[in-house]
């Protein structure tokens, strides 16, 4: 839906420290349109289904921990799998997942993949787009009963509550990689919802922590880390060299190791072995099981540890067409059935739902020209509309 943008926004944003609204001179955030909704569709096939497929999704944890063969699809270094398995055997807590669904406002939404261990775009879900409604509410440029599917900032923030009260007697350091405005300010927003919640925390660089002579990780103040939140994927870590020292060391971690597991692409073959037909899901195999797939017309082939939309390429019979180029696929494949993006005003459309806690704790909508959502793909906002 067109909408005029708000007049000056880009100040407030300044104001509010939202720096990545342009990246590389192009536009992240656009006001100039909105999704709308009716509560009907998102409570049925957005909420309800989002924590449904959470649940499927811990029941693949709980199998792949236990199968050393599972442990080898996944690509799960075997060095690590004892601090994977005792991650999940503990109930090591976890705080926030994103699950990314094509959704053309009828039928059953479809899953594409579970961003599990680092989901971006909190802070322009949680705050600014609740912003965006609020300004055009009081502006009468949408109605007084819109509405936003969006508590992520307050279910944050109670999660963190929880989280302080089952891990007593340490600080929080959160940690990010050096030279992307766009993680730090996602830790900045997550360190603020922490700091709301009554924790002290801290903030390292990935690459500036180090370790003491007993061994145990630093920041550079030489304070012993205990609970870590890392913008830093997990398949990242176990392959650095102080990849070996993970699990010698008493760190409390968000996210927690057993995350590996979900927000791997191998997800999504084991989910459809689970719950074969499930309305939410698209039929997906690993590559030794292609033979399965012969009554699909096209497979979309996806790397195990792609991210951003790297690496993505569309099969059809013999032919392979690359549709995004990156770092990733040395790790191996899986395939899953092509179920394009629905399309509005020409742009491909994805929906993130976000949950905090195990429940639906909220929406983000990103749009592209390409099929392919990638990192600077547009982030919209959206309302509820009755």
């Amino acid at each position: 839906m067109p909408i005029r943008e708000r007049p000056h926004w880009r100040d407030r944003a300044r104001e509010f420290g939202f720096g990545f609204h342009t990246m590389y001179g192009e536009p992240y955030w656009d006001e100039s349109a909105y999704y709308q909704f009716s509560l009907e569709q998102i409570e049925k096939d957005i909420e309800g289904p989002t924590e449904e497929i959470h649940q499927m999704c811990l029941e693949v944890v709980a199998r792949v921990v236990e199968d050393d063969e599972l442990m080898r699809r996944f690509r799960i270094p075997e060095g690590h799998w004892d601090f994977v398995r005792e991650s999940w055997r503990n109930g090591d807590p976890c705080l926030y997942s994103r699950l990314d669904f094509a959704y053309s406002g009828s039928g059953p939404a479809k899953l594409y993949e579970n961003n599990a261990d680092t989901p971006t775009s909190l802070y322009e879900t949680g705050f600014w787009q609740w912003l965006w409604l609020q300004d055009n509410v009081d502006s009468r440029a949408l109605p007084l009963q819109a509405d936003q599917f969006n508590c992520l900032q307050e279910k944050l923030v109670n999660r963190f509550r929880d989280l302080y009260f089952l891990t007593p007697g340490r600080e929080l350091h959160f940690a990010c990689c050096k030279g992307t405005e766009e993680d730090r300010g996602t830790v900045q927003y997550l360190e603020d919802c922490a700091r709301e919640a009554g924790i002290d925390s801290h903030f390292v660089y990935i690459e500036d922590i180090g370790r003491d002579a007993e061994g145990n990780f630093t920041d550079l103040k030489d304070q012993v880390i205990t609970w870590m939140f890392k913008l830093y994927p997990w398949e990242f870590m176990f392959r650095e060299e102080y990849g070996e020292f993970l699990g010698g060391n008493n760190i409390r971690w968000l996210e927690p190791p057993w995350k590996a597991i979900l927000s791997n692409k191998a997800l999504l073959p084991m989910l459809w072995r689970l719950f074969p037909g499930h309305p939410n899901l698209l039929p997906a195999y690993f590559e030794d099981e292609l033979d399965k797939a012969s009554d699909l017309d096209a497979l979309v082939k996806k790397p195990i540890f792609s991210r951003e939309g790297a690496n993505i390429s569309i099969v059809r019979g013999a032919e392979v067409a690359p549709v995004s180029d990156g770092p990733y696929g040395e790790e191996g494949y899986i395939y899953q059935a092509l179920h394009p993006l629905p399309q509005f005003g020409g742009n491909h459309t994805l929906i993130g739902s976000w949950l905090v806690d195990d429940e639906a704790a909220g929406m983000s909508m990103r749009e592209d020209r390409s099929p392919i959502t990638q990192d600077m793909s547009r982030y919209l906002p959206h309302a509820i509309v009755s």
